[in-house]
């Protein structure tokens, strides 16, 4: 569905990301592993078009992505929930949400009908303002904006790093279930192997810009994660 080939990235004249490749599964979620500091936020930030400059080729189905601007990434139907969140503090909780409609192709503005289900703090406060949330609960609102967009690929960036353990279950479970009923792929940069674990099709473990591992969750053995993830 998505695709990197031996795509080379930059911030200025840095170059993060090296001859890198890697395939999101159809309607599936690849978790993006690796120690700090070694690249996988940058890979989200590629796919959107947000670094200094790429080469090589991110392929949507069959559109080369690689020299398109980030909002037409948006309309091809990528959404990116940062680290950080992200939100509108001084906008409302439905305002938040709304936003993500504007990456719509077909301009539709309306909160999705899941999002209730999955959020209900959100349905029942949905006037008051995002700044006043909990760091769990804006979590919850920079997912539910992005499920506004009506996307075919989520790019998550350590969706549950900072946030109260009574919360991160629930985002969990919400990511497990956008992918499988929703039909919705996910690209997982994440520091909890175990989740990664129960939740990913394929892996990758990212060491200085490049794939150094991949592979499906039982070939993400406790030897690969001592070697390639312990600090």
């Amino acid at each position: 569905m998505l695709t990197l080939e031996n795509v080379d990235s930059f911030y200025g004249r840095s170059h993060v990301l090296q001859d890198f490749s890697m395939a999101v599964p159809e309607r599936g979620i690849l978790a993006v592993l690796g120690r700090n500091g070694v690249g996988k936020t940058t890979v989200l930030r590629t796919i959107m078009g947000l670094t200094d400059g790429a080469r090589g080729t991110i392929r949507l189905n069959d559109r080369d992505l690689v020299d398109t601007p980030t909002h037409a990434r948006a309309r091809a139907g990528i959404a990116y929930v940062p680290q950080g969140r992200e939100i509108f503090p001084d906008f409302t909780i439905r305002e938040n949400i709304l936003m993500g409609c504007y990456a719509r192709a077909d301009g539709v503005q309306r909160i999705p009908e899941l999002v209730p289900e999955l959020f209900p703090y959100l349905r029942d406060n949905l006037d008051r303002p995002g700044g006043v949330l909990s760091g769990g609960q804006q979590q919850q609102l920079a997912i539910a904006r992005a499920l506004a967009a009506a996307p075919r690929i989520l790019l998550l960036d350590e969706p549950c790093e900072g946030i109260q353990p009574s919360i991160v279950e629930e985002i969990e479970k919400v990511i497990l279930r956008i992918n499988k009923e929703l039909g919705i792929a996910v690209v997982l940069v994440e520091q909890n192997v175990a989740f990664a674990r129960r939740a990913c099709d394929r892996f990758v473990i990212v060491e200085k810009g490049r794939v150094t591992v991949s592979g499906t969750p039982d070939q993400l053995t406790d030897e690969l994660i001592h070697r390639h993830l312990s600090v």
